[in-house]
């Protein structure tokens, strides 16, 4: 005789489909919340600095889409260095890192270009 199966979640018989691991999706939705609670806060937290490093740049690069920046106002509202979605190396080998769809490049120690992705990419001359 086959042993039982139980629901994974709170351990009741199962009755139905071969497949089945939970009994209702209540159970379902419980046990994969106490499986990612970890991860999922994490990647939360790591998700709203996207967002707001996005906003940021996004402020930044204003209706023309592009703008030089100095470093220290980029912290000074909040823009955290340490995070970004993905870069994009140019031709040039200038490497732009980006918040989904507005990215940045190092000008120098103390100022960095902000653009909107898809405008032009050539930087100004001036600083």
């Amino acid at each position: 005789m086959k042993p039982e199966k139980v629901c994974l979640e709170c351990g009741e018989p199962l009755v139905g489909r071969a497949d089945k691991k939970f009994c209702d999706d209540q159970c379902r939705s419980n046990y994969n919340n106490k499986a990612n609670s970890d991860v999922t806060s994490e990647m939360r937290n790591i998700n709203n600095i996207l967002r707001k490093n996005r906003r940021i740049l996004e402020l930044i690069a204003g209706q023309e889409g592009k703008a030089n920046v100095s470093r220290q106002k980029l912290t000074d509202k909040g823009f955290n260095f340490k995070y970004h979605t993905h870069q994009h190396v140019t031709q040039k080998g200038v490497v732009y890192k980006l918040c989904y769809d507005y990215g940045y490049s190092d000008r120098d120690k103390d100022f960095v270009f902000v653009i909107k992705w898809g405008v032009n990419l050539t930087p100004p001359t001036d600083k």
